[in-house]
């Protein structure tokens, strides 16, 4: 029996090999997605403009605020970037009140939202809040008013939004269970802008904040090099990434203004939705069962194979797969344990058998116990599923199965990761820099080697090689939502001041060539008032 379980586990092991060959075929099809996302809207992958042209080197200063309202959380927080690519942090997160979650108007949330900004002003930097003067009054404003002495505010917004400025952007759908339906088509900067003028804070919103964008700003700021970090990537309960993309490759439509100057432009691909066509990616019976199953089937199938919330319950149904197979005993037989031999039975009510029910986390578990008796794996099977008296050999075919399904997550990762390398054209155009991205989630920190198995499937991917692998740098990149959004409200307050700037530029050379065209010349007098 133990050899016919054995071999059924290598048989399911087998069905989540992905070879170098598959590597490559995923490399091609991410970089077609891409382009092609590049050209028009509606495609797999969206490849949004973010309208950050710029990023951090590491030099950067000052105090900046950012908010992040990501779910149930509502997190407020300064951030003092001290210019030597280190900052210092401080915030506060409260709970957003359910009935707030499914207000009558936006205004009930919003008013909240910047009601508690208020209070951490005043808690955390009461001397700064008691020294500004919120929109001074001014004959010399344009607007009427000045604002050189505000907070400037990154605001990460974890909802699907259509963004159409570095601060614009309009609410397309309410997730995570919130529904406030007054607010769908609105701008959510200004909404939050409104409640914050109320108040007569000193603060304004200047940027709107993806996660992976911020987690590409802050990597940037805190591991600076020759070249600028290319990549922001999440490797977590979800998983999306951001890059520094040629603006002449954008070639749909942008709305709004943006700085040219840079020729580049931050692009927030969206690669959860990657080959929702399934023209390459993997499909076994386990994916089609999840996605199937799922709230969205046929959307976010990338997502579905790579990220933490998901990779669990792929090996849920491959594990329940074996162990309802008849012709092996998986968790049914003689387990030795210290006090002799115990059956292996399933407690009522475990977690194998319900959707959902396997945390991933139980992956890294695995991957880590390298002992011959897998005492530690063992141990969490019964705390965590109530898999009492598992076997070694029980362990074992779980660890099997959880390690392949790792591993090919790992791969995955690296079809993107490596397709934004090479359409980068950075290892071409330097000889020994290095290729900086920056990563955060719980799979690139906790899950053992992750990040050794994409680097290795960088080595088998034509156009990077092993020669290439060894010049990208995956490191971790920590509170994209707080510092990265700070970090954005500063290229935004930069990107305004250069506008500020190139419009009085514009206005002198307006009035120099107005004065030359009314001063004659040495043979035309005239008479000038």
């Amino acid at each position: 029996m133990a050899n016919s379980l054995g071999e059924e586990t290598k048989r399911i092991v087998a069905q989540f090999d992905y070879t170098d060959d598959d590597v490559n075929k995923g490399v091609r099809e991410f970089l077609r997605q891409m382009n092609e996302g590049l050209q028009k809207d509606g495609t797999s992958i969206s490849q949004i403009p973010t309208y950050v042209t710029g990023v951090p080197d590491g030099t950067e200063k000052g105090l900046y605020m950012a908010v992040d309202l990501g779910g149930t959380n509502f997190r407020v927080c300064s951030v003092h970037l001290n210019g030597d690519t280190t900052f210092n942090l401080t915030y506060s997160k409260v709970a957003i009140p359910k009935e707030l979650m499914v207000a009558k108007t936006s205004k009930e949330l919003f008013g909240f939202l910047a009601k508690q900004i208020e209070i951490f002003l005043k808690k955390h930097h009461e001397e700064h809040f008691e020294a500004h003067v919120h929109r001074r009054k001014s004959s010399k404003a344009p607007e009427g008013y000045e604002e050189e002495s505000m907070f400037q505010l990154g605001f990460t917004f974890s909802f699907p939004v259509q963004q159409f400025g570095i601060n614009k952007g309009s609410l397309i759908r309410w997730t995570k269970g919130f529904d406030i339906p007054d607010t769908i088509g609105k701008d959510v900067c200004a909404l939050l802008q409104d409640e914050i003028d109320l108040l007569h804070l000193p603060v304004k919103v200047a940027a709107l904040v993806n996660d992976t964008v911020g987690t590409l700003m802050a990597r940037s700021y805190a591991a600076p090099g020759k070249t600028t970090t290319l990549i922001g990537a999440i490797f977590g309960t979800g998983t999306n990434g951001a890059y520094v993309e040629k603006i002449t490759n954008l070639q749909k439509s942008v709305d709004g203004k943006y700085d040219k100057s840079t020729g580049e432009m931050v692009i927030n691909t969206e690669w959860g939705s990657f080959d929702n066509q399934l023209n390459v990616l993997p499909n076994t019976q386990y994916d089609a069962k999840l996605d199937q199953d799922s709230v969205n089937p046929g959307i976010q199938i990338f997502e579905k194979r790579v990220s933490g919330m998901f990779l669990g319950e792929i090996v849920r149904l491959a594990v329940v797969n074996l162990y309802e197979n008849t012709n092996v005993s998986l968790f049914k037989g003689a387990s030795n344990t210290n006090d002799g031999q115990s059956t292996t039975h399933i407690g009522d009510g475990s977690g194998l058998f319900q959707q959902w029910g396997l945390d991933s986390s139980l992956m890294s578990v695995a991957a880590a116990d390298t002992t011959p008796e897998l005492s530690t794996l063992r141990q969490e099977l019964d705390s965590q599923l109530q898999i009492r008296s598992a076997s070694v050999e029980d362990a074992q075919a779980f660890k099997d199965i959880a390690d392949a399904i790792g591993r090919r997550a790992a791969r995955l990762s690296a079809v993107a990761l490596g397709g934004i390398v090479i359409q980068s054209g950075r290892l071409k155009e330097t000889k020994d820099e290095l290729v900086d991205i920056g990563a955060d989630g719980s799979l690139v920190e906790y899950y053992p080697h992750f990040r050794e198995m994409i680097s290795e499937a960088f080595k088998a991917t034509e156009g990077i090689g092993a020669e290439g692998a060894e010049r990208i740098r995956i490191g971790i990149a920590t509170d994209g939502s707080g510092v990265g959004a700070a970090l954005i409200a500063l290229v935004a307050e930069r990107m305004e001041n250069k506008g500020i700037v190139d419009e009085l530029a514009g206005l002198k050379n307006d009035a120099a060539q107005k004065l030359a065209g009314a001063i004659p010349s040495a043979a035309k007098p005239a008479t000038l008032t």
